[in-house]
């Protein structure tokens, strides 16, 4: 297929780092079946425009049905043009996006994305819509062609659904109950990525630590950490986002003893107050929360911990308020990502008596995001002096181009701004650099880079630019992949609130 014939898809994907996953394999499933990736400016102006969605916010689904309405107009004057809806809304709403937006194609669930070509070629074909919803996963998003955004960094799903029952989450009513991927599969996707250049790869799961209750083995997650230590050329190992009932101390051993995994933890709190958390059904409390802190800080000093937080959960007082401060003084986060509490439709906290109005939840949402950025400049300053070794990252400095500088991640995941080297860097490849200032948000080095290591990564980004550019001259087969990297972590795992 040349670049005049084939036709062109759009992705536009909500919520967290699993739909982003998923939409990788939704890329490759359309690649494999022919079509080419619209350019980033298209807006809607593709043959195939899929929208990957999130339902876990109050207005998730007003913010769906005014996209499709904006489309609309565009899809009448398009002949062929087709939209699908796919994701947690999707799997939710089910019959009901099609009454509502009739000139929607093809309606997909969670559990059934590798249907997405043969649903869009049946309702060419049959001319109407096609809406399939499968109530158990048909195949793991893993085993799913992909098309990964990045060369140098790689999500590797290890399961997918969640058995808590948090009063605020409908996730797993949407992605169901805990299914695990075997551990020699898992290893075999990181072996191959490795060996397509990947260097990081971030272990990913609704529930990440929960691995193994599925197998029945409660260790199998600190187990499959220190494996990942023994894959040959896998530089750096995350993971996202685990909870605090099943975070226990083989994992902390596990993290500290791999040299691979990295000193980075993202553990979400949601609050601070043993009643709010009781209500929230979090099967901790304020003191087993904050001693895993104290273990994890204990074993691993240098560790960046970051959280997720609700704030004006139904029935909040302001002292179960200010647990949550307690608990931001005591744990000094680096980062925190704060959110104000929204009903979502479908989940017990939705209906709950004591609804807390919508200026009380602001006031506090406030006094909170003040004390977490003082707390996150007070650690980052902490960081002036240290030498890092960054891996280089593409997009994540705004300001590079304007400023001569790149940007890196340092082993604990903080963004670093440093001075572009005389010799070239890519994506993937580390340097080493001394931190000379620190914002809240991000770290600085401004002196000269101490040292470059041109990496296998960094090769592989460099292939897969040349072969972008290739495949824009005319008449060149196109499906190649698209240079980028995943989202910063851990912001879209944060999304859900479902951890």
């Amino acid at each position: 297929m040349d670049v005049l014939s084939a036709k062109t898809y759009e992705i536009r994907t909500y919520g967290c780092q699993m739909n982003v996953h998923d939409s990788e394999r939704l890329s490759g499933l359309l690649e494999d079946a022919g079509y080419v990736r619209a350019p980033e400016d298209a807006d809607g102006d593709a043959d195939v425009v899929v929208f990957n969605t999130c339902a876990v916010r109050e207005n998730a689904d007003n913010r769906l049905y005014g996209n499709l309405g904006r489309l609309a107009p565009r899809k009448a004057s398009r002949p062929g043009m087709q939209i699908a809806v796919g994701g947690c809304l999707a799997q939710k709403d089910r019959d009901t996006i099609v009454k509502r937006a009739p000139w929607v194609d093809v309606v997909f669930g969670t559990h059934n994305i590798g249907k997405l070509p043969v649903l869009l070629e049946r309702a060419r074909v049959q001319e109407e819509a096609q809406v399939e919803i499968a109530e158990s996963l048909e195949a793991f998003p893993s085993t799913l062609p992909t098309r990964r955004e990045s060369a140098y960094a790689a999500w590797v799903s290890i399961s997918v659904g969640c058995n808590n029952t948090c009063t605020f989450c409908i996730v797993p009513a949407l992605r169901g109950k805990e299914k695990d991927r075997r551990t020699g599969d898992i290893l075999a996707e990181i072996e191959a990525l490795v060996g397509e250049g990947v260097s990081e790869i971030t272990l990913l799961g609704q529930n990440v630590n929960a691995y193994g209750s599925d197998i029945g083995d409660r260790e199998a997650f600190s187990k499959l950490l220190r494996a990942c230590g023994k894959v040959e050329g896998l530089e750096r190992v995350r993971f996202t986002s685990p909870h605090p009932r099943d975070f226990t101390d083989d994992v902390i051993a596990a993290m500290a003893e791999t040299p691979n995994v990295m000193p980075q933890l993202h553990m979400p709190l949601q609050s601070g107050s043993d009643t709010v958390l009781k209500a929230m059904r979090r099967s901790y409390r304020q003191e087993r929360y904050l001693g895993i802190i104290e273990k994890v800080r204990a074993a691993i000093p240098h560790a960046a911990i970051t959280t997720d937080i609700i704030v004006g959960f139904p029935g909040e007082t302001e002292e179960d308020f200010e647990e949550t401060l307690h608990v931001v003084r005591e744990a000094r986060f680096t980062q925190a990502f704060t959110f104000q509490y929204s009903k979502r439709p479908g989940t017990p906290a939705a209906t709950m008596e004591n609804q807390i109005p919508k200026e009380v939840v602001q006031a506090r949402y406030e006094r909170l995001v003040a004390l977490q950025e003082e707390i996150s400049w007070e650690e980052n300053k902490k960081q002036v002096g240290r030498t890092l070794e960054l891996m280089v990252a593409e997009g994540e400095g705004r300001k590079d181009g304007a400023t001569h500088r790149l940007s890196g991640r340092a082993p604990d995941n903080r963004l670093v701004h440093f001075t572009k080297p005389d010799e070239e860097v890519r994506p993937g490849d580390m340097v080493t650099v001394e931190v000379t200032y620190a914002a809240p948000h991000h770290l600085l080095a401004e002196g000269p880079v101490l040292a470059v290591r041109r990496t296998r990564a960094g090769d592989a980004w460099e292939k897969r630019n040349v072969a972008e550019a290739a495949a824009k001259q005319p008449g060149v087969m196109l499906g190649l992949p698209k240079i980028g990297v995943p989202e910063p972590l851990p912001v879209a795992a944060s999304g859900c609130g479902c951890d």
